[in-house]
């Protein structure tokens, strides 16, 4: 029988799955924790290599480390809970996190400030101010109102004839503010007429053809 390890090692590194080959640094582990509580939740496998290869955790230390990152680095904290498995003689730490109801979480970055992160396939990104609104106004009572001025009908025939728009383009083509142009994609985006991308240059925005709710 294929050991439960093996078979999460087999998926490779994903939007709720992040190996580990040791934890050294707190506060970059903090990052992961937030980011699998703001988005689906997720598992840390510690004492995987990137490349899937078991190493096996070093000491007890690493979970201590991750208890302390969870505790004391992230705001609120993250709950977790931690198996521990054996194979070959090594010890494999397997960290769950819950996706949370308390979004946003933070992670304390080394200078002192809290980030919020969010989880997209294998990355952890920023939370950006649009992505932060919408997680703020989705579960409020009151309804979404759009009104349809020159900007909106602007942004709905740019993404006619265009498969995606940028902030900067959104704003440069509407001839808005920004603060105008964030409220108008939170709208959208809180409505699900909109689905918002990340890379690790830039985020963009596309018509939501299939209803896939926000992360």
């Amino acid at each position: 029988m294929i050991h439960h390890i093996h078979k999460l090692i087999a998926e490779g590194e994903h939007q709720q799955l992040d190996f580990k080959f040791e934890i050294a640094d707190a506060h970059k582990i903090a990052r992961s924790l937030v980011a699998f509580a703001n988005t689906d939740g997720g598992r840390l496998l510690i004492g995987v290599k990137d490349n899937g290869a078991i190493a096996g955790v070093r000491s007890e230390e690493e979970f201590y480390m991750v208890d302390a990152a969870a505790k004391i680095y992230c705001m609120p904290p993250v709950d977790f809970s931690v198996k521990e498995w054996t194979i070959s003689k090594k010890t494999i730490l397997e960290a769950i996190i819950p996706k949370s109801s308390q979004r946003p979480h933070f992670a304390q970055e080394r200078e002192g400030k809290w980030v919020a992160f969010h989880r997209v396939k294998d990355q952890n990104f920023p939370v950006n101010r649009i992505l932060a609104q919408v997680w703020k106004q989705e579960n409020t009572p009151r309804g979404v109102y759009l009104k349809f001025t020159d900007a909106e009908k602007f942004l709905l025939q740019y993404l006619e004839s265009n498969s995606s728009i940028t902030i900067s383009k959104f704003i440069r083509g509407a001839g808005i503010a920004r603060n105008k142009a964030e409220k108008i994609l939170v709208k959208f985006l809180l409505l699900k007429m909109l689905q918002m991308h990340f890379t690790e240059n830039q985020t963009y925005f596309t018509v939501n053809t299939d209803e896939t709710r926000i992360k």
